[in-house]
């Protein structure tokens, strides 16, 4: 079983404390995100968890807890998202300095194979051309090339009530040439993540962001797993349980598709309790809670032939 920490919300630079709560329970409540009396109870023990993916946009307050996560025995990588945003896009964001250098420790504390680097979403208005993000992406490799194995990007998605326009082909086309040729004199591997749009001609391929090859490879046996129907057609993740909640990040991202508003999350936020089984608020004994069957996704065939 993977374990997506989280897409909804970002759980190392928010939630750390309450993650932790929850490996030594060796459990977790998720309610459905449509439904909050449906409630499902999910295993997370080193012996059913396979590895967790975390999703974020500062993990310097999930860093004290990774000496413990590893003594628990639980196999983990980041997807850290670095942007070039200043405080009208996202407003309660450390500065790229400051992400640039936490993502170098986080590296130097785990392995460069576990720590990707995210570039996006790539939005396009009068101040953020595409002159400006390649020069922002030029001086983000230029730093963050020793420290990762891959860097994913995707263009804005237009969903409802976003303020931003979805990218015409042409911008998208000028944009990966220029993204490209930058990575490739730094020597660094670039991918989508859920694009349509085929840019194999300048070297950039569909990533699969929940990877079970990268997974296989931090954990040291391979795993059968399908392709995650939960995501979109162009999404290439593997099949994961996520035990975020939507509307709970109060970093502010105007971008965002998984927070109504920043009141809102804020309000929510303030429902946390460190110690709840559930991320937020506590149980209100109208709920229904199924217990989830989870299991090792670990291909037993292939990993006792890879030992013959």
């Amino acid at each position: 079983m993977i374990i997506s920490a989280s897409r909804r919300t970002d759980i190392p630079a928010l939630y750390p404390e309450w993650f932790m709560n929850r490996l030594l329970a060796e459990e977790v409540l998720v309610p459905n995100p449509y439904n909050r009396k449906k409630v499902s109870r999910i295993r997370l023990t080193p012996e059913v968890v396979d590895c967790f993916v975390f999703w974020t946009k500062n993990p310097e307050p999930m860093l004290p807890y990774l000496r413990m996560i590893d003594r628990l025995d639980y196999r983990y990588y980041f997807q850290m998202t670095i942007t070039d945003y200043e405080k009208d896009i996202e407003p309660h964001l450390p500065s790229t300095e400051e992400s640039i250098a936490t993502f170098i420790l986080l590296s130097q504390r785990l392995g460069k194979n576990r720590v990707d680097f995210r570039f996006d979403p790539i939005l396009l208005t009068e101040k953020y051309t595409i002159d400006y993000h390649l020069e922002k992406f030029d001086m983000m490799c230029e730093w963050l090339h020793p420290y990762t194995t891959r860097c994913i990007f995707s263009f804005v998605d237009s969903y409802r009530g976003s303020p931003f326009r979805e990218l015409e082909d042409e911008e998208k086309i000028t944009l990966a040439e220029g993204l490209a040729k930058i990575a490739d004199r730094y020597g660094l591997p670039l991918y989508t993540c859920a694009e349509k749009i085929d840019l194999e001609k300048y070297g950039i391929r569909h990533a699969a962001c929940i990877d079970k090859e990268k997974i296989r490879e931090i954990i040291g046996y391979k795993l059968d797993l399908k392709k995650d129907r939960g995501q979109r057609k162009e999404c290439g993740c593997c099949e994961s349980i996520d035990i975020g909640m939507y509307d709970t990040c109060v970093h502010g991202c105007h971008y965002c598709y998984a927070t109504a508003s920043l009141a809102s999350a804020k309000s929510r936020r303030d429902e946390h309790d460190p110690k709840s089984p559930i991320l937020i608020g506590h149980l209100q004994g109208d709920e229904t809670i199924t217990d989830r069957e989870v299991e090792s996704s670990r291909d037993i065939q292939l990993s006792l032939f890879d030992f013959m």
